[in-house]
């Protein structure tokens, strides 16, 4: 239930925000959620998935808005600011979004706020799949992921508390941090992995056909893989400076594992490998 907001509008009606909105619309006393989409057939879609108030009109969606949700690209969010800002967002609607940098919309985002009253503070919940579009929603996308949440504009401290909690509600651990640390962190332990899972399934399965041999450890291990290329490379490029030094951090163990087997040292294989898993052993699953 979320006490502090009535009106909750969704600008995007992808894998998160259709999620979202799904996940509002169940609560006990749930505020009214409107999600926007931009085409016709997503908001169809929505409608059967049962998120009642869905549409494509923008000046609509944004009316009564008493907190407005980017979840669309961090690319496209400086302009669909200023279009939900010209289309009458009221002046006192808070701004979140859930995007996968924070740097990026808190210096494009701000300077359009300077001549308003509306706040930013952005939000970036750990929660996705490999799949996206309307048709992959899920209400229980939020249960138990993390959210970093970043306020580098100084946003008050009750619009801080009522956006925690409204993450809160829909099942989310919040910690805050400041947006240089989040797309440091996030650099590691996201955008990282995604890299290595997608240098893996070029590498293993060079011949697609040999994935037939394969088994869950092959699975598990390119599955974020098949995440939407467009939409990975728009991150990795927009949160390359601090994934730098990750990846040649990573090029600098692989270099320590080939020679380790090109001089056919097995015991520092076994020290190496050893390290990878007291490093894995330490990732307990969440509560």
């Amino acid at each position: 239930m979320n006490k502090d907001f009535s009106n909750i509008t969704i600008l995007g009606g992808g894998l998160l925000g259709g999620s979202l909105a799904l996940a509002l619309e169940i609560q006990p006393c749930s505020p009214r959620v409107t999600l926007r989409a931009r085409k016709a057939e997503t908001v169809t879609s929505a409608h059967k998935l049962g998120i009642q108030h869905a549409t494509t009109d923008l000046a609509h969606s944004v009316r009564n808005a008493d907190l407005l949700i980017l979840a669309v690209p961090v690319g496209a969010m400086q302009d669909l600011v200023a279009a939900a800002l010209a289309a009458g967002l009221p002046p006192s609607c808070l701004i979140t979004d859930v995007g996968s940098v924070k740097l990026m919309p808190h210096q494009s985002i701000t300077p359009l706020l300077a001549s308003t009253n509306n706040r930013f503070i952005g939000s970036h919940p750990m929660a996705g799949s490999e799949r996206n579009g309307i048709e992959a929603i899920s209400s229980d996308l939020f249960k138990n992921a993390a959210c970093l949440l970043t306020n580098d504009d100084q946003a008050p401290a009750a619009s801080m508390e009522s956006l925690e909690k409204f993450w809160q509600s829909v099942g989310c651990r919040t910690t805050w941090m400041t947006a240089a640390h989040h797309d440091a962190l996030v650099a590691r332990i996201s955008h990282l992995p995604h890299i290595i899972a997608a240098a893996a399934a070029r590498v293993c399965l060079e011949n697609p056909a040999d994935g037939a041999f394969g088994g869950g450890g092959l699975r598990d291990t390119t599955r974020v893989a098949a995440g939407n290329p467009e939409m990975w490379a728009e991150i990795l490029t927009e949160n390359r400076e601090a994934l730098l030094n990750p990846l040649r951090e990573t090029l600098n163990t692989l270099s320590e594992i080939l020679s380790h087997l090109e001089n056919a040292d097995q015991e520092a294989a076994r020290q190496w490998l050893l390290t990878a898993k007291n490093h894995r052993d330490s990732l307990n699953p969440p509560n």
